[in-house]
């Protein structure tokens, strides 16, 4: 049966930040996903199939039901772990993939079941799996995010930030790896997150329909081609998509290594307490999405640039004092934050401080 083919990222027109924050999604699944709020007709479901569509095909345990890495042993399930001590495992290459959670999703249907009488009487456990098992290594999405359970929401977002799913029922337990890049996606006319929630999507994107007619035509003659020859609209993006699609792969080599110094890491401290910010979430979600952006960009250090880019997506929806419906930061505002901070705190000792003069105590890489 052929695959059902799948509008493509970079034939999507505008939208900047919704597109950014999908893709630093992507190179880091760490940050801990986006959400993206805005009316219908946005292309916000489109951009989150197609992102999914494009990232590169991934090497799983073969006969996994969660898809374990089989070049991380340290985060298998308890399956691939049993099945290594009896011998190696096999390696199978598939797509990256894409999971659609429905609105009415139950907290099993999320996160699986066990078996416990069947635990009781033969020893074994029988584990069920659930959606956060098919996610695994893959996207998650959630459309009307804000008509979705609260607990069931709450539970997504622990499994996004610890990446593994642990089961227990009566004693019993089991865990398996549960890392994903989770999109949510809401019209904020249907009703808005608890600010609870709203603050544990690492990064939140507010998108409207655009305003300058020749994008609105764009939009109109890309779509119409698409409806009429889906297969030759994709053969027709394919070098952009695949250009896109390797640079993402690079990114995610790249990223672990990205070094920031202490400079880098008061910038960022600076800028979230000017703004008021409450917590500490907002300021590593800032650090890993500028060095998801420096990974995007083929370097190794991050800047100022990363920072404010990272900020711009990382901070509209964790402002204290705005309304949920003002949740957009200009870039020049953040820079001039960013600059105010850095002259408060005196900070041009640091100016020319790299990696590799810098004090070993003044680099830090993310682990």
């Amino acid at each position: 049966m052929a695959s059902r083919v799948v509008f493509p990222f970079t034939a999507i027109v505008g939208q900047e930040r919704m597109k950014r924050a999908l893709i630093l999604n992507a190179v880091s699944p760490r940050i801990g996903g986006v959400l993206i709020r805005g009316e219908r007709g946005t292309a916000k479901s489109t951009a989150a199939r197609a992102l999914a569509a494009l990232l590169p095909d991934i090497e799983v345990v073969s006969d996994c039901r969660f898809g374990c890495d089989p070049n991380r042993p340290d985060q298998w399930c308890d399956d691939c772990r049993l099945r290594h001590a009896d011998g190696a495992l096999g390696i199978t290459i598939r797509k990256t993939p894409f999971v659609d959670l429905p609105v009415s999703a139950t907290e099993d249907r999320v996160v699986g079941t066990l078996d416990i009488e069947k635990a009781i009487q033969t020893g074994e456990k029988h584990f069920e799996p659930g959606v956060l098992a098919s996610a695994n290594r893959g996207l998650l999405y959630v459309d009307e995010v804000n008509l979705l359970d609260d607990h069931v929401v709450d539970l997504l977002l622990d499994s996004a930030a610890m990446g593994i799913n642990v089961v227990e029922r009566e004693g019993i337990s089991f865990s398996h790896p549960a890392k994903f890049i989770l999109v949510g996606t809401m019209n904020p006319e249907e009703g808005d997150l608890r600010p609870q929630l709203l603050d544990r999507f690492a990064f939140s994107v507010h998108i409207s329909g655009l305003t300058d007619l020749q994008q609105r035509v764009e939009i109109m003659e890309r779509r119409m081609a698409f409806e009429v020859d889906a297969e030759n609209f994709r053969r027709e993006w394919a070098g952009r998509e695949k250009e896109l699609s390797d640079q993402i792969s690079r990114a995610q080599e790249l990223v672990n290594q990205v070094a920031y110094t202490r400079r880098d890491l008061l910038s960022i401290a600076g800028l979230t307490s000017s703004m008021n910010v409450d917590g500490h979430r907002a300021d590593l979600v800032i650090l890993r999405g500028s060095q998801a952006h420096a990974a995007f960009q083929g370097r190794t250090q991050i800047t100022d640039e990363d920072i404010i880019l990272a900020a711009e997506l990382a901070l509209p929806h964790r402002i204290k004092g705005r309304p949920f419906q003002d949740t957009y930061v200009a870039a020049a505002d953040l820079q001039e934050k960013l600059e105010d901070a850095q002259a408060e705190m005196g900070m041009g000792e640091y100016d020319d401080q790299r990696p590799e003069d810098a004090d070993s105590d003044e680099v830090k890489k993310k682990p």
